[in-house]
């Protein structure tokens, strides 16, 4: 009798302690869906962290738009960010699926940076004049700048013009 009174007192306390904070919202967001927009939300908040001015000149709210490209509205996205953040594994869990895609985005960026800082240096290695070596007494001469053909092309035929009327 004293192990049944302790087996049913063991499973009370489990199913006791299983009880939710928070109760699930009548609408709410997916975790994929929810993951999606903190993601953006994230992404909004490091722009505005690097730049402030770039979204502040903008006189639209950030996160209202990002909750109108999901379809959701601020009492949704509030309340269900409620009920996920208060089972702290599944949060913790979501916010490690954000840090993994803005790794990998952060790589695929850097990649392409270096890409477009190599044809930049091919670009201004073409593009350099050769510095001239220093003449005997010292004296640099400077590079002759090119001229732009077309310009001078323009410059003549307005001449012309002139000359003709």
């Amino acid at each position: 009798m004293k192990n049944f009174i302790l087996i049913v007192l063991v499973l009370f306390l489990s199913v006791s302690c299983k009880k939710e904070l928070v109760k699930e919202p009548k609408r709410l967001i997916e975790k994929e869906k929810m993951i999606d927009i903190m993601y953006d939300l994230s992404i909004l908040e490091a722009i505005k962290y690097q730049n402030p001015l770039s979204v502040d000149s903008i006189d639209t709210n950030q996160k209202k738009f990002v909750l109108q490209k999901y379809k959701v509205d601020s009492l949704q996205f509030a309340q269900s960010n409620i009920y996920y953040a208060a089972d702290y594994d599944t949060y913790k869990d979501m916010f490690d699926e954000i840090a993994r895609r803005l790794e990998k985005n952060q790589k695929a960026a850097d990649s392409l940076v270096k890409i477009e800082e190599k044809k930049a240096a091919k670009a201004n290695k073409k593009n350099k004049v050769s510095q001239p070596a220093p003449k005997a007494d010292g004296t640099i001469v400077p590079p002759v700048k090119k001229a732009n053909v077309d310009s001078i092309r323009k410059t003549i035929q307005a001449r012309r013009m002139q000359m003709q009327k």
